[in-house]
């Protein structure tokens, strides 16, 4: 059986939306000091909509692969959508990751909630009742 699967490859091979969004609406950047993963994610967000997403991941191929998935699953989504994003559901979109390489997942989903808190921070109108401060 092989470590990987086929979509973690893939997403590691061809990653999708990698780069900067100069004029982002929101700026997140995580990392784990224990494996020395650090993800940038870029949001661009219209009328409450991810219009566009970006990220810059320095890391191992599960990193890569987790920031590539998680940025296809919330483009074109409502912000309220992408908020509830979690590491599982990176992870299952990937057909799995290695346990020891479930974290990769998790900082993907905080890439993504550090942006949207970013996006909040500088737009406190749009930020919804619900969403803690």
């Amino acid at each position: 059986m092989a470590l990987y699967s086929e979509k973690v490859m893939d997403h590691f091979r061809n990653p999708r939306n990698v780069g900067v969004i100069e004029d982002a609406d929101g700026v997140g950047e995580v990392g784990n000091a224990k494996c020395g993963d650090i993800m940038k994610m870029y949001l661009k967000i219209e009328d409450g909509v991810i219009a566009d997403v970006k990220f810059e991941t320095f890391g191992c191929g599960s990193a890569i692969a987790s920031s590539s998935m998680a940025t296809e699953l919330i483009k074109g989504k409502p912000v309220s959508e992408a908020m509830n994003l979690t590491n599982k559901a990176v992870a299952e979109a990937l057909d799995g990751l290695p346990d020891y390489k479930m974290h990769c997942s998790v900082l993907a989903e905080e890439a993504i909630r550090s942006a949207l808190e970013d996006y909040y921070h500088r737009n406190p109108d749009k930020k919804p009742a619900d969403q803690p401060a």
